[in-house]
C-alpha cells in the first residue's frame, strides 16, 4: 500500500466558534494538507511541545513518554486513518527491540505522542486524497472550510503586542506555566518568537 509521509505544520482554531481546534498536516515534499479537528486537551498538548513550554508536572502525553523510556518502549511511527463514519484515527506502532506492536488511538493523541516521540507521521495515499487540499488551489476560494483553517493560521500568528518587551513576557509565559494555564503559556511563546524574528529581519528599527 503506497503510503505519504506526513508534517505537522501547526494548531489553528475557529475564530467563530469557541473551543473548535484543527491540526494541520502537510504532505512531505508536496503541497497537500489535511485538517484534522481536535479537542482543547489535545490542542493544548501538541501547541506545548510545539512553543516548548516547560511545565511544572508532565502532562498526560509527557507522562506517556516517561513511561515508554522506564520500560524500554519506542514508538516507530504512526499511521493516520480515516473511518467510514470520516472521523480520523491512528495506528501507534510501538517496539520494544524484539516486537512490534499496533495500538489503535485518537489521530490527536497519536499525532500529540509522535512530535514527543519524534517518530514519522504517514498516511495512505487514499486517505491523502480524499482528506487533502492544496491551498494554492484554494486560493480564490475563501469560503471552502479548509481555506478558512488556512486563513485563520496566517490570522493567528498577527496577533502579536510589539508594544510588549520580549523580557516581560517571558515573565508572563512562565507565570502562566506554573498556575497551568499553558493555552496561555502557548500563546506568548509565540509572540516572543515572532518579536524576535522581528528584531532579526528589522535590526535597524
Amino acid at each position: 500500500m503506497e503510503r505519504y509521509r506526513l508534517e505537522l505544520v501547526g494548531i489553528t482554531y475557529n475564530q467563530i466558534e469557541s473551543g473548535v481546534y484543527a491540526v494541520i498536516l502537510r504532505q512531505a515534499g508536496g503541497n497537500r494538507r489535511i485538517p484534522i479537528i481536535i479537542g482543547y486537551p489535545e490542542a493544548q498538548a501538541i501547541e506545548c511541545k510545539l512553543q516548548e513550554v516547560v511545565t511544572p508536572r508532565p502532562l498526560t502525553h509527557d507522562m506517556m513518554m516517561n513511561f515508554m523510556d522506564e520500560f524500554g518502549i519506542r514508538l516507530k511511527e504512526i499511521e493516520i486513518r480515516r473511518l467510514p463514519s470520516g472521523v480520523f484515527a491512528a495506528d501507534l506502532i510501538f517496539t520494544d527491540g524484539t516486537s512490534t506492536h499496533i495500538v489503535d488511538s485518537r489521530s490527536s493523541d497519536a499525532i500529540a505522542l509522535a512530535i514527543r516521540a519524534d517518530a514519522p507521521i504517514y498516511t495512505s495515499a487514499e486517505v491523502l486524497d480524499d482528506a487533502g487540499f492544496d491551498p494554492d488551489e484554494q486560493e480564490n476560494q475563501p469560503s471552502d472550510p479548509a481555506s478558512m483553517m488556512q486563513q485563520a493560521i496566517g490570522n493567528s500568528r498577527s496577533h502579536h503586542t510589539s508594544a510588549k518587551s520580549i523580557e516581560s513576557l517571558r515573565k508572563q509565559m512562565q507565570k502562566a506555566a506554573e498556575r497551568e494555564d499553558y493555552e496561555e503559556a502557548a500563546r506568548l511563546k509565540a509572540e516572543i518568537d515572532a518579536l524576535e524574528n522581528e528584531e532579526m529581519n528589522n535590526p535597524n528599527e
